[in-house]
């Protein structure tokens, strides 16, 4: 998908890139190794400047901490995930800590505010499961482009509404999955309460627990948002 300057890229589940014309490049939840649906030749990114990770849970914190140290990208998160991150040998100003309600400056001119989320956020490890602080979302306002809020893994909730008035956000990347998030019926109130024109769907297909499909979010959603279904890998035009 490419609007305004920016390439947008799924790599599956609910990794994407972010390219901008100047070849600034942002990773959400970049589960990109373990994961089937990320084609081999995405699997080592070569440009990496930012990381946003949305939780502590292996399918989204993912390579984070490996495609950080390889391409110098500086990592944007949850404080307890970054003392995390600096374990595994990242620098202390690589990591950028945040809370809930918090806005940073990113690569690119990009303004990004980590949002609320319904979910959990353990990240496992040899010693078991350590805390990986609140799980949340993002809000990216790219300079001159459109604002895309990734809800990283969530239910939906009522304050989807003050995010929308809030940021206004023209694209939402919305779990559709079921089980372990929101199902399309919910992703689609989901919508309505962020006033969105365009729903990515994401976190879906991955594995067979994750059953709800785009089909379901255009049934559910009834024409009141175009449901951008992406090829994965490919930049839709």
């Amino acid at each position: 998908m490419r609007l305004d300057g920016i390439e947008i890229t799924w790599l599956g589940h609910a990794a994407f890139r972010f390219r901008l014309d100047d070849g600034v490049t942002l990773l959400i939840d970049p589960f990109l190794a373990g994961n089937p649906l990320c084609p081999p030749e995405e699997k080592l990114p070569h440009r990496a400047d930012a990381i946003f990770v949305t939780h502590g849970h292996r399918d989204h914190l993912g390579d984070t901490a490996s495609i950080a140290r390889s391409a110098g990208a500086t990592v944007f998160s949850i404080f307890e995930i970054k003392r995390w991150l600096m374990q595994q040998g990242l620098e202390d100003d690589q990591t950028v800590p945040l809370n809930k309600g918090g806005t940073v400056s990113a690569p690119g001119g990009v303004s990004a505010t980590f949002v609320h989320a319904v979910h959990s956020s353990g990240i496992y490890s040899e010693e078991g499961t350590i805390n990986g602080g609140a799980a949340g979302g993002w809000v990216l306002d790219f300079p001159w482009g459109p604002t895309v809020y990734h809800a990283g893994d969530t239910d939906v909730f009522g304050d989807m509404k003050l995010i929308g008035e809030l940021w206004d956000p023209d694209i939402a990347c919305l779990p559709i999955g079921g089980h372990f998030t929101m199902d399309p019926r919910s992703a689609a109130k989901a919508a309505g309460l962020l006033g969105v024109e365009t729903v990515i769907p994401m976190h879906f297909g991955t594995f067979p627990v994750l059953a709800g499909r785009p089909d379901h979010l255009r049934e559910h959603g009834g024409g009141t948002f175009q449901v951008q279904e992406m090829t994965v890998g490919a930049p839709e035009k």
